[in-house]
């Protein structure tokens, strides 16, 4: 019946949709230029001799019950009863690209709610409710969005990482079976980023078919590809339960995280050039229409020593350097000496601030700049008078001892007192101070979770967001930042609450090329932090030129995590002329269209960013290691308009030497470097730019312009 097959679609992007008797996602892939809703019997399929005589589909909800076999995205039980659902359309409502499908399972008293939107992006947002029909309650075990993909893509691309060293992809080629990725830390984590990306075998940034998904979510998940034993493919991702966690009672409803998917015929660029325009345009929400301003960090400054007169000195010295936000980190509240005490007991230290913040604030202000502090309102010491007078609110189970981590444990959130005392206490520092700007810490993963005596980590999440969504209504002026030692806490559903993300702890150069280059595959250069540090590494020790610091965070929200007083006038020179350099080119870095180049070898990494209107455009090439061939490889710069003609600049070049100099280097230089040049787009495209030969980690700062 053709009214039973419905199409979201966007100039990209087409999703095909049977609805009846059971929703099942037919298509996904390129827009469909001359679709008819009967064009989809074609995909009818056969069924095969030795299984059931009857077709097996994957629906929207992936029920067992037809006969999947493969991972469902339902399981559950009523006290054992009702543990097979299998739904039914009732029905469907469409309104542009936005479908809401309505089924139910009448004998297992299960309602399912299907959401998806197509935005203009090409991005589909899914998310499934399930509401209960009976008087006794329904345990969830598992709730997942499940979509299918086609035969060909048979590489998967996930995520991989730990403190300090985020973002890191790996692949695989997926003929059989499943690759399951879970994250059960009770945050995003660093180690398992909630995406996959599913694509044509040998998928890279400038070509293939790709499939990316992501969790909105910032608690334990599990994703799955999963390529089942009759051929078919899909993609599936939920919020992961905690035995005994999750139960709805009659009428209420659990809604799952939404799942936000992208497909591109362009490789892993067109992915995440709609995941970008999606942000944009939906997630991304800053107080002011303002360019995002350079900070300065003073945890590598000076730690846990608060002097507020020299703390003033560092600003009047940031300010001269081009910093437009001044942030204080942690040890400005009482007791607060080290790590190992006083979370919890957010009162200012009043011995390090005698005259209160208020002179720091105004100093800062007085300058010119904005002004932040640092928190960590989940954690608690139990060195604190915060668990002195209250030690029943640490997040745990009875019965057990509770691990520290860094010296800390996690506040229970679902205790309403505790709640209203951070509620209380943040709106106060915000309220009585004239702060524009909070880096919001979450430094521990959560171990046995435990509330009333039940599992309590996807409470404790949604706690979290109830605590920023208040905090956010009465200071809609602040601005958050999501921290959890570095990249721990960077998802699509956090976003929607903050307004920057602390990508990793660590400000090695060398390691934030990969973590920013990983990251950027979801995520746009405006909400990624990314500091010049100090110029030997506080993470790794290793030591990098104020050239190769600045040029890699130049492709990010900039700023400085460092104390600018105890640096020599070279170091000084180098920040101011890397802030300034940033300021001259912030439209386009946080504006325009992203791109990663393919290189020959991993020993190079190449990135741009073209304005919108491609008239201007900036590539960085970044030498990682010593190179694999003698020569460099072209550089094409895509994104371009193919009938202008652009000038092209060298706009940053330390560290490129010729031969009587000594090194790694060479006798002559690419004849463009030597006098300018304008050449058309579609040349800068296609054939590219001869690069010179880089000495291991140095970078070139290339730019061009239409004429």
């Amino acid at each position: 019946m053709q009214e039973a097959i419905l199409r979201l679609a966007s100039e990209t992007v087409d999703v095909v949709i049977k609805t009846h008797p059971f929703a099942e996602i037919l298509y996904w892939g390129p827009h469909l230029r001359h679709f008819s809703p009967q064009d989809a019997s074609t995909l009818s399929r056969p069924v095969a001799n030795g299984r059931l005589d009857v077709d097996s589909p994957v629906t929207l909800m992936a029920e067992l019950a037809h006969g999947l076999f493969g991972a469902p995205g339902i399981e559950g039980h009523r006290q054992g009863l009702d543990g097979s659902p299998k739904f039914s359309t009732v029905a469907v409502s469409q309104q542009g690209q936005t479908l809401t499908i309505t089924a139910e399972d009448q004998n297992a008293g299960l309602r399912l709610t299907s959401e998806m939107a197509l935005d203009d992006s090409g991005v589909l947002a899914v998310r499934h409710g399930l509401t209960n029909l009976k008087s006794q309650p329904w345990q969830v075990e598992r709730l997942a969005v499940t979509l299918p993909l086609a035969e060909r893509a048979r590489e998967v691309m996930a995520f991989h990482g730990r403190w300090i060293r985020e973002f890191q992809p790996h692949r695989l080629l997926l003929e059989h079976d499943s690759f399951v990725l879970e994250n059960r830390r009770g945050k995003t984590s660093h180690e398992h980023f909630p995406a996959l990306i599913s694509g044509t075998p040998g998928f890279s940034e400038m070509q293939g078919d790709v499939w990316g998904v992501h969790l909105g979510w910032s608690g334990n998940h599990r994703l799955r590809a999963e390529a089942k034993t009759d051929g078919r493919r899909y993609l599936q991702a939920e919020a992961l339960y905690l035995p005994g966690e999750m139960a709805i009672s009659e009428g209420e409803t659990l809604w799952t995280p939404r799942l936000y998917a992208s497909y591109s015929a362009q490789g892993l660029n067109g992915m995440s050039q709609q995941f970008h325009r999606y942000l944009r345009s939906n997630i991304i929400c800053f107080p002011e229409n303002k360019p995002r301003p350079v900070h300065l960090n003073t945890w590598e400054g000076i730690y846990f020593n608060h002097d507020p007169e020299y703390i003033m000195r560092m600003a009047t010295e940031a300010a001269s350097l081009g910093v437009e936000r001044f942030i204080i980190d942690d040890g400005w509240f009482k007791g607060r000496n080290n790590d190992q005490a006083a979370l919890g007991d957010w009162y200012l230290d009043e011995q390090k601030y005698p005259n209160g913040l208020t002179p720091v604030i105004n100093h800062v202000k007085d300058l010119g700049m904005e002004f932040g502090i640092w928190v960590e309102p989940e954690m608690i010491n139990p060195n604190s008078d915060l668990y002195r007078a209250h030690p029943d609110w640490v997040l745990a189970l009875p019965g057990y001892e509770q691990a520290t981590g860094r010296h800390q444990w996690v506040l229970n959130l679902n205790i309403p007192a505790a709640f209203n005392y951070l509620l209380e206490r943040m709106s106060w520092l915000l309220g009585e101070h004239k702060i524009d700007y909070v880096k919001w810490d979450m430094n521990r993963e959560l171990v046995q979770p435990g509330h009333n005596g039940k599992a309590a980590a996807d409470a404790q999440t949604r706690q979290f967001y109830r605590l920023l969504d208040a905090l956010g209504e009465r200071f809609p002026h602040v601005e958050f930042e999501s921290c959890s030692s570095g990249g721990g806490r960077i998802d699509y559903e956090v976003l929607t609450r903050c307004h920057r993300f602390w990508a990793s702890d660590n400000n090695d150069a060398l390691e934030r090329n990969t973590i920013q280059r990983g990251m950027s595959y979801f995520f746009p250069p405006e909400v990624m932090g990314a500091h010049i540090g100090h110029h030997k590494c506080h993470a790794t020790f290793r030591q990098h030129s104020i050239a190769f610091r600045g040029l890699t965070a130049l492709f990010g929200h900039m700023g400085l995590e460092l104390d600018p007083l105890a640096v020599d006038e070279q170091e000084r020179e180098g920040y101011r002329h890397y802030a300034a350099l940033h300021k001259q080119w912030r439209e386009v870095i946080h504006r325009g269209t992203q791109w990663r180049m393919d290189m020959p070898d991993s020993t190079t990494l190449a990135q741009g960013i073209v304005s919108q209107d491609q008239a201007q455009g900036l590539f960085l090439v970044s030498q990682m290691a010593m190179p694999d061939y003698t020569l460099m490889m072209p550089l094409r710069m895509p994104g371009l308009a193919a009938n202008a003609r652009y000038r092209i600049t060298l706009l940053d070049h330390p560290n490129i030497r010729l031969t009587g100099e000594g090194g790694h280097t060479m006798r002559k230089l690419p004849a463009w470097m030597e006098a300018p040049q304008t050449v058309s787009g579609e040349w800068l495209m296609q054939a590219g730019l001869a690069l010179p030969v880089l000495d291991p980690e140095t970078a070139i700062l290339i730019g061009v312009e239409r004429v």
